[in-house]
C-alpha cells in the first residue's frame, strides 16, 4: 500500500552504510547548555523577570521561540529587546571562556570514528561562540565542515541546518546519521530525513525523543551504532 508521506521511502533506506555524521554541538561535543541558560538566566533577572529551567528548555530546547517575551510582558520595551541578546551574548562567551566545557569521551569519540565517515558539526551555534568553544577542545581537526547559524536563515528545529548538511556532503539522507541530544534538534534532523540518535544529558533529560532512531545514554555508544551499519575500522 502506497503512503503519501514522503519520508517513509527514506525510512525504508536507513539499513545503508553510515557514510556522514553531522554532530550537534552544544550538548553533544561540549556541555554549554547549562552555560546558556545561566548568560540569558543573568540577563533576565536585571530586568525583573526569573527565568527557570522549564521555562528555558520549552522556548529554547524545545519550541526555539525564545524567553523574551516574559520580559516584554513585564513592560519591557520590545525595541530593547536586542540589547537584552547582546548583553547575554557578552555573558556567554565569558561563561564558555572560564568555564570546562568538555563532555567526557567527546574527543576520543570523535577521533576514533575519523576516517570511517564524513563528519561535520551541525548546529544553531553563533560563529562567534563556536569558535570560542573549540579554541579549546581538539575536536574541530576530525571534522570535515561546520554549518553553523550564519549558514541559514532558519533554525532547528527547522530543517534548514541539515539539508544545508546533505547538500554539502553529497549523500543522501540514508546515507547519513545525526547525533543530538534535544527535542529541537531532532525535529530537525528527522524533518530533513536524517536517521538521528538522541543523547539525552543535562537539561535536555527529560525531553520526549518518540522520532528518534536510537536513544543512546553515552556519546561512546555512537561508535557502536555505526559499526552496527556496517562501517569497519580501517
Amino acid at each position: 500500500m502506497s503512503s503519501n508521506d514522503p519520508g517513509v521511502e527514506i525510512r525504508a533506506q536507513w539499513g545503508k552504510m553510515i557514510r556522514a555524521i553531522f554532530w550537534d554541538n552544544d550538548g553533544v561535543l561540549v556541555d554549554t547548555e547549562r552555560l546558556y541558560f545561566e548568560a540569558t538566566r543573568r540577563v533576565l533577572e536585571s530586568v525583573g523577570v526569573a527565568l527557570t529551567e522549564s521555562t528555558f528548555i520549552e522556548t529554547l530546547m524545545v519550541r526555539a521561540t525564545g524567553p523574551w517575551h516574559l520580559a516584554v510582558d513585564r513592560g519591557f520595551p520590545e525595541s530593547r529587546i536586542p540589547d537584552l541578546k547582546r548583553e547575554r551574548n557578552a555573558v556567554y562567551s565569558k561563561l564558555i571562556t572560564e568555564s570546562d566545557i568538555a563532555v567526557p569521551g567527546a574527543l576520543e569519540t570523535v577521533r576514533r570514528l575519523h576516517g570511517r565517515a564524513a563528519m561535520a558539526i551541525v548546529t544553531s551555534s553563533r560563529r562567534e561562540h563556536f569558535r570560542i568553544i573549540h579554541e579549546k577542545t581538539g575536536i574541530l581537526q576530525y571534522i570535515d565542515f561546520v554549518i553553523d547559524a550564519e549558514d541559514t536563515t532558519r533554525y532547528k528545529p527547522e530543517p534548514d541546518p541539515y539539508l544545508k548538511a546533505l547538500d554539502r556532503s553529497g549523500l543522501s539522507e540514508a546515507e547519513c546519521l545525526a547525533v543530538e541530544d534535544s527535542e529541537r534538534g531532532l525535529a530537525s534532523a528527522v524533518a530533513a530525513g536524517i536517521r538521528c540518535v538522541v543523547i539525552p544529558r543535562g537539561l535536555s533529560r527529560g525531553g520526549r525523543f518518540e522520532g528518534a532512531w536510537k536513544v543512546l545514554s553515552d556519546i561512546a555508544e555512537v561508535e557502536g551504532v555505526v559499526e552496527g551499519e556496517g562501517n569497519s575500522s580501517m
